[in-house]
Order: structure tokens, then sequence, then C-alpha cells
């Protein structure tokens, strides 16, 4: 019996940024994408826009709704057509209202299709979140949208990764002199487990994990901060004695050099810049966002929508190709998960 293809939705993102183009050209290269079923969900006049401004014309078969995608042909990429921004409310590099509007429209309409089970991952291209919040987003980002419509009652975050490195966060979009609140046993257990188990789902059966320090030299014994000593290590340990073999914590300063040099697979990183500014330096075009802790995997380009180059065609599309590689195979464990 042949095996059934894993279903990726992908959207176009904000039509005032790069997304529609970065579709456009990772769509043009067929060869390098798997063999997910692919079911595009946008605008017609929008993803013309992205052909033209990619300069490559890319066939897709219309579906009607997402709810036809399982028993549809996989010879072409399918396309959901919909209605929600006009081309004249868009000037291209521009955060506008009705541009955020449109995107949280298509987000909900992918999720209404994974929660029935019609698709099985969810990879969106650039989103503006200051877009998104002026068209009506009451979230601080879009993952903790993802996690409310989803029901999620468990630990989320935000994963990064680039190339084999996954990077976690206990804190994520908070102001820096709250970060230190959030650094909790619960905290450092939960986004360990979930990295762990995510990377898992994404290939890695056996995920070599460590745990940032959040003090100077990390704690240097407990001189320069106690949060190691009496939080991050027991952490650490009640891992270890579940049987998630976790380091840590290593010094933010230095644990980076060991993921650089092939030690590592992943870090939990205590704050957002902790893991953000490292892991940008080491390939900030190719990086990918996880929306980790949700029930189905939604990933994205780490990178924004990129206002200054949009409509000139100069926005790279690797990070766009890593991004749904790895909503594909995730797709593919969490279907087997359901369905077993």
């Amino acid at each position: 019996m042949k095996q059934e293809q894993t279903i990726v939705a992908l959207t176009l993102g904000d039509p005032a940024g790069i997304g529609a183009e970065l579709i456009a050209k990772l769509l043009s290269q067929p060869a390098e994408l798997g063999d997910a079923k692919i079911v595009l969900v946008g605008d017609p006049w929008l993803w013309e826009h992205g052909q033209t401004i990619a300069g490559v014309q890319v066939p897709t078969r219309p579906l009607a709704s997402l709810a036809q995608a399982r028993q549809a042909p996989s010879d072409l990429p399918l396309f959901v057509a919909v209605e929600t921004v006009r081309a004249d409310q868009v000037v291209m590099g521009q955060v506008d209202r009705a541009g955020g509007a449109s995107v949280l429209q298509v987000l909900n309409l992918c999720m209404d299709a994974a929660q029935a089970r019609q698709i099985d991952a969810i990879c969106f291209a650039p989103l503006n979140k200051h877009a998104m919040k002026m068209g009506g987003l009451r979230h601080e980002d879009e993952l903790h949208h993802f996690a409310e419509y989803l029901k999620v009652n468990g630990y989320f975050c935000e994963f990064n990764t680039l190339d084999g490195l996954w990077t976690a966060r206990v804190s994520s979009h908070i102001p820096l002199k709250d970060a230190t609140q959030y650094i909790t046993r619960d905290r450092v257990l939960d986004a360990s487990r979930l990295i762990y188990r995510s990377l898992q789902a994404a290939g890695n059966p056996q995920p070599r994990v460590a745990v940032a320090a959040v003090n100077p030299h990390g704690g240097d014994g407990g001189t320069c901060g106690r949060e190691e000593v009496e939080i991050i290590a027991p952490a650490v340990a009640e891992l270890n004695a579940e049987g998630i073999p976790v380091q840590g914590p290593y010094p933010a300063d230095t644990i980076f050099l060991k993921a650089r040099d092939g030690q590592l697979d992943a870090i939990v990183t205590m704050y957002h810049d902790q893991g953000q500014i490292a892991i940008k330096l080491m390939g900030f075009e190719k990086g990918v966002t996880v929306q980790g802790g949700l029930p189905v995997p939604i990933t994205t380009p780490a990178h924004g929508t990129a206002y200054d180059i949009a409509g000139k065609n100069r926005a790279n599309v690797q990070a766009m190709r890593n991004a749904f590689l790895i909503a594909s195979r995730m797709g593919a464990a969490y279907r087997a998960q359901a369905d077993a």
C-alpha cells in the first residue's frame, strides 16, 4: 500500500514584503522540495505579483478548498484562492493594517484545516507583527495567537534552527529587565523536553541538547548570580534522571562554540537575544523558526519581511526552502503519531 503524502500548506506572508516572491522562487525549484504535497493558500493577484517579481511562472492546480487536498492529484502544487486583501490596499515595503489582517485570515484558515486533519503542516512566508497587531492580532506575537487558536494548554516556545542546530528559549518576547523572572525550574524543564522531542520528530533520534547559563561565567559558582546553582543545574539533573541526556549549564559566551564545532544539536537559551544574536551571526540567510509545542508543525524563515528589498527580486530563498523541508519532515512524523 502506497504511503499517503504529507500535505504542507504554504502561505504568501505579508503582501507588502518579500513573501510572494519567495514562494514563487521556492515552487520554481520542485526537485529540491521532496515529495510532500504542496497546497498554496493566498490571493490570486498576490501570487501573480510574486511570480512577476521573481521572473518565473509556476503552474498550479486550482483547488476549491483545503478539504479537497488529500484526494487531489499531486503532479502540480495545488492552489486554494482566497480573497483577503486588494492590490490597491498594499504599498510594497510599508506596514499596513490590511496586510496584517490578510495574514491573520490566511493563517486561521490553515489552522482550521490542520485541526480538521485536512493538512499535516503549515509553512508561512514572512509576516510583520506590527502590521498584524494593526490588523487584529491581540497577542505579543504570532506564536501566542497560534497557541490560543489551537487551544494549547501545555508549554510552547519558538525554536530557531540553522542547518542542524536548534535553539529554544525559556523566555521570549518580553523586556530584558523581566527575563530573569521567567527562569524557573519548570520552564527550563519544559523548554528542554520540548526541543528534545521536537528534534526527534524532525528526524534526529538522539539529539545532543545543552542548556545555557544566564549569568556571566555561568555564575562563577554562585558568586555572580544564583540561578545556575538553584534553578538551572537542578533542572538539568532532573532531566537526566528522566532519561533526557541534557548537558549544562554552560556559560552563554562559549556554548555556541561547542555548537559551531559540531558537539551539539540544540541549545536551550534563557532569553531571546542570548540565542538569536549567535544563531543569526552564524547564518542569517538560512535560519528557520519552528513554532514549538503546537499540535501541528508550523515553520517560517527566521528573517523578516525585508521591506527594504520588497519587489526588487533580491530575496534569498534558502531559509524559505529550509522552513518548508522542516515542515514536511515534522508533518510526516506528526501524522504518523496521530494515526498510531
